[in-house]
């Protein structure tokens, strides 16, 4: 058996593969309940039988891979990789960025495994990228090689943040006042999404409401004029932020968005100014129109992406 592990800020993910490339075994923890990646991998592998431990292990984690330490920024966990692979008597462990995974399996999507926004057609043997909104911004891309694919890994989550109108100027003024740099993430995530509709509410007087992501897409729903004024302004700037991905990677293959916020969210996504903010680039808006853009609606993507690392096809 081997072991793969989508391990973000907010939630981990944990399967077993068997010798025929069958994901099994599959559960989902909150990371809160947990003090480190240690324990929450001794936690799922103490419920596999002995037969089951694994081997080897690919993990994906939320985090920059630069070295055998992991910082994960998010969750507030470090952990060493050599140290982990002893720990648990692991023969082979790769750790990967969560969104190194989700470009793994890019290329080997299907129509079932997303939901197709605005138009456009993916040209073959061109790069492919995808970002996603969830606890924080993650970012890949996978572009074709003369072997098939390689992935490059960034943090292009934490690129600055533009403004496209004047109303979004006054937003990110706000939060660089705060917090010194407005990067994406800081409004393009689940915490970005609280700060978005806290600034909003203090341009228009009303102090600063203390909600969660839930309560601001609910309220959203609801009909609540803030809350949707605050989630028009989350997909206006997503498009901006995909359509520069796109544009500085040349992906014509796609633009894919994952993460724990808009695959539930798809309906308004659809009737959101997304799209046309992707496409709004000037004398490029009919390089941008042929560029398809998808939101990944498979629960669990990066398994594909990891479970091929394994070697599995």
């Amino acid at each position: 058996m081997d072991l793969i592990a989508d391990i973000g800020a907010t939630n981990g993910r944990f399967a077993l593969v068997d010798d025929k490339g069958r994901i099994l075994a599959v559960e989902r923890f909150k990371l809160a309940d947990f003090a480190s990646v240690d324990d929450v991998l001794r936690t799922y592998l103490a419920e596999r039988r002995a037969s089951d431990q694994p081997k080897r292990a690919v993990l994906a984690v939320a985090a920059p891979i630069v070295g055998d330490e992991v910082s994960m920024v998010n969750r507030g966990w470090r952990f060493s990789q050599s140290e982990l692979a002893r720990t648990f008597g692991l023969a082979g462990l790769q750790v990967v960025n969560d969104f190194a995974a989700i470009a793994w399996a890019l290329p080997h999507l299907t129509p079932e495994h997303v939901k197709q926004i605005g138009g456009g057609s993916p040209v073959r043997g061109t790069p492919i990228a995808a970002l996603g909104p969830g606890s924080g911004l993650g970012v890949s891309s996978v572009v074709p090689c003369a072997d098939g694919w390689a992935v490059a890994q960034g943090e292009g989550g934490h690129v600055t943040l533009p403004a496209m109108n004047d109303r979004e100027a006054e937003v990110i003024d706000m939060i660089r006042d705060e917090l010194g740099h407005c990067s994406a993430e800081r409004i393009l995530s689940g915490p970005g999404l609280v700060r978005l509709y806290q600034a909003l509410a203090r341009l228009a007087g009303r102090g600063t409401p203390t909600v969660s992501p839930y309560d601001v897409t609910a309220l959203a729903e609801q009909g609540e004029p803030l809350a949707r004024k605050t989630r028009e302004m989350f997909f206006a700037m997503l498009g901006t932020v995909a359509g520069d991905l796109a544009l500085t990677l040349g992906a014509r293959g796609g633009i894919y968005i994952a993460g724990g916020i808009v695959p539930n969210l798809v309906g308004a996504l659809s009737g959101s100014g997304f799209r046309g903010r992707f496409e709004d680039k000037g004398r490029y808006r009919w390089y941008m129109e042929s560029i398809p853009t998808y939101v990944i609606t498979e629960p669990l993507p990066a398994f594909i992406g990891l479970r091929r690392l394994l070697g599995y096809r």
